[in-house]
Formats: C-alpha cells, sequence, structure tokens
C-alpha cells in the first residue's frame, strides 16, 4: 500500500482526494435551532477561513482536546461535553439543522466547552487544527456509503487516516463507531495497515462499547430493530 510508505511530512504535504464523504441536504431549520443560530454562532462559532487556531487561546484554557466530526444532532457532544468539563470539544457538521440543535443546547444548559466548525471536516483537520494538538478524534455513525460504487466517498481512507494521526498526540486516540458491519471492517482494514496505529482491542478487532460514548436515539432504534454497533480505538504509537 502506497500510503505506508510515505514520511509524516510527505503525507502532510499530499494533497486529500476532493471526493466528499457527505451529501449537502437542504433541512428545514426549526425556530429553536435558527435562535441556537443567531445567539450561539458568534459566541461559539468558529469559520475555516481563519485558518490556523490556538486552541488554548479560543477556549481561554489548555486542557484534553477532543475533535468530533459530524455530530449529527449535536446529541452526544451534549452528553460529552456536561459530562466533562473539564474538557473542550470541537465539533464540526455541515448540515445547518444540526449545527442549530447543538448551539441551542449548550445555550440551554450552560456550556462554554464546545466550539463548532460547519464546514468539510478534513479542510478543518488539514487548515485549522495544528500537528500533534488533539487527544482524541470522535467519528460516530459516518455514511457507509452501501454501494460498492460509492465506497471511494467513505471518508475512512488510509490518507484520512494519516492526517488523524498527524493532528493527534502521541498517545491520543481515534474512536470510530459504525452500526453497518461491512464498514465496520473495512475502518479496521483502513487502519490495521496505516502505520503508526495500535489497535487498543484485546482481540485486535472491536471494543466494547465504552461508556464515554453516549447511546443517541439512532442507536437506541437500531438496538430495538436487532441491529449491531461496532466501536473501534486505536492510539496513535509515534
Amino acid at each position: 500500500m502506497v500510503d505506508q510508505e510515505l514520511t509524516g511530512q510527505e503525507t502532510a504535504n499530499r494533497p486529500l482526494r476532493t471526493i466528499k464523504s457527505f451529501v449537502m441536504r437542504a433541512g428545514r431549520v426549526t425556530e429553536g435551532q435558527q435562535r441556537g443560530l443567531d445567539q450561539g454562532w458568534p459566541k461559539f462559532g468558529l469559520e475555516l477561513a481563519d485558518g490556523l487556531r490556538d486552541f488554548d487561546q479560543v477556549f481561554g484554557r489548555s486542557a484534553s482536546r477532543t475533535f468530533e466530526i459530524g455530530f449529527g444532532m449535536g446529541q452526544a457532544t451534549l452528553e460529552m461535553a456536561a459530562a466533562a468539563p473539564e474538557q473542550d470539544f470541537i465539533g464540526v457538521e455541515v448540515h445547518k439543522p444540526g449545527v442549530g440543535a447543538l448551539l441551542s443546547g449548550m445555550l440551554a444548559q450552560d456550556l462554554s466547552n464546545i466550539r463548532v466548525y460547519s464546514c468539510d471536516a478534513i479542510e478543518v483537520l488539514r487548515n485549522c487544527v495544528a500537528d500533534a494538538s488533539l487527544d482524541r478524534l470522535l467519528l460516530f455513525f459516518p455514511d457507509p456509503w452501501h454501494k460498492s460504487r460509492h465506497h471511494k466517498r467513505r471518508i475512512v481512507q488510509p490518507e484520512w487516516a494519516q492526517l488523524v494521526r498527524q493532528k493527534l498526540k502521541v498517545g491520543g486516540v481515534l474512536h470510530m463507531a459504525t452500526d453497518w458491519e461491512p464498514y465496520a471492517e473495512h475502518m479496521l482494514e483502513v487502519l490495521n495497515a496505516a502505520p503508526g496505529y495500535r489497535n487498543l482491542a484485546e482481540d485486535g478487532r472491536f471494543v466494547p462499547r465504552p461508556s464515554e460514548r453516549p447511546v443517541t436515539k439512532f442507536e437506541r432504534r437500531g438496538e430495538r430493530l436487532g441491529h449491531g454497533v461496532w466501536d473501534l480505538k486505536f492510539q496513535r504509537t509515534d
């Protein structure tokens, strides 16, 4: 695999594929979500155009930092941030209703340890996040792109794994979860082949559902329908 032979600097300089792992959906923004956008974005929103950020300065402190890709409607993000006020969270979501819902929840719960981007997460990682600055990166229930011809759209690819590794601290953890077993196997294959990672699963495959990952309404519904969920944790080793 070509990516295994690249040095860290070569990987950093190599442009990532331009195929998007998401589709921009037109969704209705409710009054509450719009209120969240109007009142919360000026306080907690961050812009891709601002480039590389000093997140110690952004949050006003130095703390353990989690980066979440695709937070959906923000339920899990709010729960994690409320349970760990000593930690900071950076969430990225392209869909406005979800951004509005998260911001509305932050205002309602008086949470200040989350910052939000509303754009392509790969662009944020590449342009706004310093190398070796993240303690965790979360990717929960990304679009599995079921059809074979769409597999190239999956966010979990060798180039992405190396970008994530570049942004994690040594010892930092990439935590992924999916309810689609073929995608779980794809994630496992990509990360097992990626240099500089160690699978934290005892059997070298999947970890039990970690207690720090909230169970969402989406997941509960899947459980009722008999769907499984697979969690993967990989730690940056060097």
